[in-house]
Formats: structure tokens, sequence, C-alpha cells
């Protein structure tokens, strides 16, 4: 949906007016594909899939990720929209000043984590970064275990928010060992949040986590209240704030 201008097809240019993606994608067998700094390919998040599955790596990056999609029957499309273009421009003549702390304005991420009807989790996790971001910065989407992180004994967990702090943290794969050690998916969630908070006097960026417990069992957390997630069951699906759930 270009009119989302936060991520993917539509989003926000980086400060040299153009789009780069990136995203992760792991299953319940510990497989994991990547790609970053991701040029005219409408959808990463399948491009990190045919590496998963068709290649021997794990991540690949810029010209050699779009010539990988090219191959594997990607085409070469535009995914920058005039809006953008214009806001890019408009963001030049005012000299404005990038700033590199997340909010709900300049930032999204499409993060999911699934469970199917044999007990299997996935997860994978996609976005177009921060707006009039250093051009060739990358966040926290496409790096396995910070992202997004499976294990399928255990459960899953993935991230939004500011990229550096969950990278700092490696706060999803924390949220599982977390889980791996009897802690309930909510609390796992809150502590690694907490673990960000106590760096700091005060926040004024966007850190949010979410997770899934191979028994079902959820958790979701955030450095504010804005954050919610959307829950799917049995083709039924609701939107969820951090005031309205404990993650039961």
């Amino acid at each position: 949906d270009p009119k989302v201008r936060t991520v993917g097809y539509g989003g926000y240019t980086d400060n040299k007016g153009e789009v780069t993606l990136d995203a992760c994608i792991m299953d319940h067998k510990g497989n994991a594909g990547s790609v970053v700094f991701l040029k005219d390919i409408m959808h990463p998040i399948s491009v990190a899939r045919k590496v998963m599955e068709n290649s021997n790596h794990v991540m690949l990056a810029g010209k050699g990720a779009q010539e990988f999609a090219l191959s594997n029957g990607f085409k070469k499309e535009n995914i920058i929209s005039i809006q953008s273009i214009k806001d890019w421009e408009d963001w030049c003549k005012n000299e404005k000043e990038i700033n590199n702390l997340i909010n709900e304005d300049n930032h999204d991420t499409i993060t999911m984590i699934c469970i199917d009807n044999m007990g299997n989790l996935a997860a994978g996790s996609s976005t177009s970064g921060l707006r009039y971001k250093m051009h060739g910065r990358v966040g926290d989407s496409p790096i396995i275990g910070s992202g997004c992180y499976v294990d399928n004994d255990i459960g899953a967990a993935g991230a939004t928010g500011h990229g550096e702090e969950i990278m700092k943290t490696v706060g999803s794969h924390l949220i599982v060992e977390l889980m791996r050690q009897g802690i309930h998916p909510q609390v796992a969630c809150k502590e690694a949040v907490d673990r960000i908070k106590r760096k700091y006097n005060s926040i004024d960026f966007q850190v949010a986590y979410i997770a899934l417990r191979i028994d079902g069992k959820i958790g979701f957390a955030a450095t504010d209240d804005s954050f919610s997630y959307n829950l799917s069951v049995n083709n039924s699906t609701k939107n969820i704030g951090l005031d309205k759930d404990k993650g039961e």
C-alpha cells in the first residue's frame, strides 16, 4: 500500500533519495535467509526466502542481492512513489537534520510470527527503514536474532523500532532464550525492553517486541504505550494495544 509511508513501496527515502529494503525470514528447522540494501525489488521478504531455500548462504547485500533476485525470477520495479520523491526534495530544500530517533512517524517494520496446525513456527521481518536514514544504513530487521528469531522447541520473537538498540541487545534471540528458561513470553518481552531502558535516564525512541511460545502463549512489550499488534486466530484478526491485553 503506497499510502503507508513508512514501509516498502511508497516508503520514505534515505538521505540520497533512494528506497532500500531489508528483510529476513526463519523457519521451524532453523533455516534462515536475509537481504539488505536491496533496490528495485518490490517484495524483499520473498527474496530472503529464496536465499534461504535456493542458496548456501544466509545474507545477501546490495547489488549481489538484486542479481540473485533477478536470477530467481524477480523483476526490477519502481518502488519509489512520487510522493516520496516530493517529500525528499522538500526535506533537502529545508536542509533538515536527520533525526536518528525512531518514533511513530518516521519508521515501521512488518514483523510476523506464525504457528501452523502442525505446531511449527516461522517468523519474518521486512522494512524500508528509517526515514532519510544515512545511505547504506541497515537496521535490525534483516539480522537473525535481532529482527526475528525462531526455535521450534521453544518459541519465536520479533522486533520493531530503533534498530540500533535492538541489534546491540540481540533482542529477539534474548526473548527466546528467556522463554527457554521457563519465563512467560510477556515477561521475556518486558525484560528485553527493560534492558534497553536501563541504559538511559529517559527514552524518546520506540522499541517493541512480540513473542509466541510453542504452546501458543504470547507476549509483547514496548518502550511506550503507542505500540499495538494484530493477533490472528482461526481466520479472525483483532488489533491489541499495550493497555488492552497482558499477553495471556
